[in-house]
This record gives C-alpha cells, structure tokens and sequence, in this order.
C-alpha cells in the first residue's frame, strides 16, 4: 500500500506491479474514508500532501 503525491503515482505504481504483479487500485484521497485508517500526513516518498491512495 502506498499513500502518494501526484508527482510520485508512477513510482508506486510501478513498484506495486514489480511485487504483487498485479495492477493496483488507485483511490484518490479526498473521495474515499475508512473508519479505522486515517491518512498519513505526507506522501510515502516525500514531504509533500499525499493526493492517492494505491492498493
């Protein structure tokens, strides 16, 4: 699971298809909440706000 900028949806994309060999599923932020997770406050590759959420 990766919670990315917009720079970086490439990069975790392409990392998730190198360990899962699957696509995954691309969830932008702001339209989808979960009860028991909150987003992390910055993207997993840098400092910048995360904008998606690839499982």
């Amino acid at each position: 699971m990766y919670v990315v900028c917009g720079e970086h949806l490439e990069d975790a994309i392409e990392d998730f298809v190198d360990i899962y060999e699957q696509p995954p599923d691309i969830y932008e932020l702001e339209k989808v909440s979960f009860s028991d997770w909150m987003a992390p406050k910055n993207c997993h590759l840098c400092d910048k706000l995360p904008k998606y959420l690839v499982v």
